[in-house]
C-alpha cells in the first residue's frame, strides 16, 4: 500500500509550535507522518509529500518524492541498501491531536487525476457524485495507510478564472484528528472556530482561523 511518509509545509516552525504541536527544530510527527516546516520562501501552503510504494512521482502535478524505505524499515525500492527503521507513531501533541485525517488536494479534472493516481498505485475508495456544503461538484478518496486522500474536482467556474482545466492539480489543506476536539478548540481560543458538524455522519468539526498564521487551511475533527 502507498502511504505517506512526510508532509513539507511553506510555514515557520514556531507558527506551529505555538499551536501546540510538539515541534523539535524544523519538523514534528503527527502518528506515523512527518511533518516538515521548510519556511515560507519555499513556496506556498503544503509544497509536497514524500509516499512510500508509490510506483511513480508523476502525480498530476501533485509535487512528490518517493520515501528510501517503506513503513517497516525495509527498503522501498528492491535492491537499495537499509539503514536505519521506521519511526513509529508518535505521541499525541499537547494540543490533542493525535493523526492526520486526511490531505486535501484539488484537481480541474478530477477523472484525470485519479487515473494519475491509481497509474502510481494509490488505493481508490470511492468517488462522491454528490456536491460539498462548499460547492465542489465530486471527490475522489484514496487510502494511503492510516490516511485518507481527498481530492476535490475544481468548479467549473472557478477553473476558468484560474487558467482553465488543463492545470496541474495542487494541495489545499489538512484535516487532523483531536482525541477531544472540544478541549483542543477551547485551548486555541479565538484561534479555531466553533465546533460543527461534519459532512461526515456522527462526526464533528472546527476549523483553524487564518488569525493563527497558519500557511494553508488546517480543520480538526473527532475520530
Amino acid at each position: 500500500m502507498v502511504t505517506i511518509e512526510q508532509l513539507t509545509i511553506a510555514d515557520a516552525p514556531a507558527t506551529w509550535a505555538a499551536l501546540g504541536f510538539a515541534v523539535e527544530d524544523d519538523a514534528c510527527r503527527i502518528g506515523d507522518v512527518r511533518l516538515r516546516f521548510a519556511g515560507r520562501d519555499a513556496g506556498r501552503g503544503l509544497v509536497g509529500w514524500t509516499l512510500r510504494g508509490t510506483a511513480s512521482t508523476g502525480l498530476d502535478g501533485l509535487p512528490t518524492a518517493r520515501a528510501q524505505r517503506d513503513g517497516s524499515g525495509r527498503a522501498d525500492t528492491p535492491g537499495e541498501p537499509v539503514t536505519g527503521t521506521a519511526a513509529g507513531v508518535a505521541a499525541p501533541h499537547p494540543n490533542g491531536v493525535t493523526r492526520i485525517d486526511h490531505v486535501v488536494a484539488v484537481s480541474p479534472q478530477l477523472d484525470r487525476t485519479v487515473a494519475a493516481l491509481q497509474a502510481a498505485g494509490l488505493d481508490l475508495r470511492r468517488i462522491r457524485e454528490e456536491p460539498t456544503p462548499a460547492g465542489a461538484p465530486r471527490q475522489a478518496f484514496f487510502r494511503l495507510g492510516a490516511e485518507l486522500l481527498e481530492v476535490i474536482q475544481e468548479p467549473d467556474e472557478v477553473a476558468v478564472r484560474a487558467g482553465g482545466p488543463d492545470r496541474d492539480a495542487f494541495f489545499w489543506g489538512l484535516a487532523l484528528r483531536c482525541d477531544d476536539l472540544d478541549a483542543t478548540v477551547a485551548a486555541l481560543g479565538e484561534r479555531a472556530s466553533e465546533v460543527r458538524d461534519a459532512v461526515q455522519p456522527g462526526r464533528r468539526i472546527a476549523s483553524v482561523r487564518r488569525v493563527a498564521g497558519l500557511a494553508l487551511p488546517v480543520a480538526l475533527m473527532t475520530g
